[in-house]
């Protein structure tokens, strides 16, 4: 009875010595797509643990893991035009952190959930803010791609110093105000209508101008058809046309004659 309590003392604290040397293993591992951020005693170390197998002091040393891999943000933000006009923005950010700095974000912000709510989204709101007002409501439409370089050079620059790098950055729909949309939609019908209505008037103007064309062209053929028919080239004509055959006129006592060709060239020379 006695050597089986021994036994048992035993075994539970062999068990226990096992689960202490386990708790206290001098290793930590540190994942793909990770950074290790080592503490000592809670206090950032300048040394970040890369991917793989790290061995660590038990108790002395703690690892903070943070994720370096690409992370996509959405949010939808509120800002105003140049021109006061309501502009609502569906936007999708595509960001990491910057390995070589995860121990500077640890120390001075946290850990990834920290870095959304209090730098990624702050940030986005104000970068819309100041470039939308930069712009009318009609050039954000228009100029939609110059809207997302803006957007995205200023919170580059802005994420920059919290050791962030915006990979891409996607104004997924942007669109304002129900008022504001139907005016547009009541402009561009009403710029429709005005351009047809030009058109038409264009078309019938050129018709007209063409019919004034045309009419002077057939008077001033007719004018000048009129100035040309002299007696000479009437009677040119009618030689060349002649096929030949005489005649037949009426003398003046009643008696059907030939007309004497030699007679009629007399007649019009003199």
């Amino acid at each position: 009875m006695t050597k089986n309590q021994t036994l048992n003392g035993a075994g539970k604290l062999t068990a226990l010595l096992c689960l202490i040397t386990l708790f206290l293993t001098p290793f930590v591992i540190v994942n793909a797509g990770e950074r290790g951020v080592l503490m000592e005693f809670g206090k950032v170390q300048n040394i970040i643990l890369g991917e793989g197998i790290h061995i660590i002091i038990p108790v002395v040393n703690t690892v903070e893991k943070l994720s370096v891999r690409v992370q996509n943000q959405e949010i939808s933000a509120e800002a105003s035009s140049k021109d006061l006009q309501d502009v609502f923005t569906d936007v999708a950010l595509n960001w990491h952190i910057l390995p070589e700095e995860a121990n500077a974000i640890f120390q001075e912000i946290g850990n990834e959930n920290n870095v959304i709510q209090r730098i990624i989204n702050p940030a986005i709101e104000e970068v819309l803010k100041a470039v939308m007002a930069k712009y009318t409501a009609e050039e954000i439409v228009t100029k939609r791609g110059e809207v997302k370089s803006a957007v995205d050079q200023a919170l580059t620059t802005r994420l920059r110093s919290y050791h962030l790098a915006v990979d891409d950055i996607s104004l997924v729909h942007v669109h304002f105000s129900e008022q504001f949309s139907e005016a547009v939609e009541a402009k561009q019908i009403a710029e429709q209508e005005a351009k047809r209505a030009e058109f038409l008037a264009l078309k019938a103007s050129k018709e007209a101008e063409a019919k004034v064309n045309l009419a002077k062209g057939e008077a001033e053929a007719n004018s000048l058809l009129r100035d040309g028919l002299t007696p000479e080239i009437l009677q040119r004509q009618a030689i060349e046309k002649w096929n030949g055959n005489l005649p037949l006129i009426v003398g003046n006592e009643g008696v059907p004659k030939l007309l004497n060709l030699t007679e009629l060239l007399k007649a019009s020379k003199n």
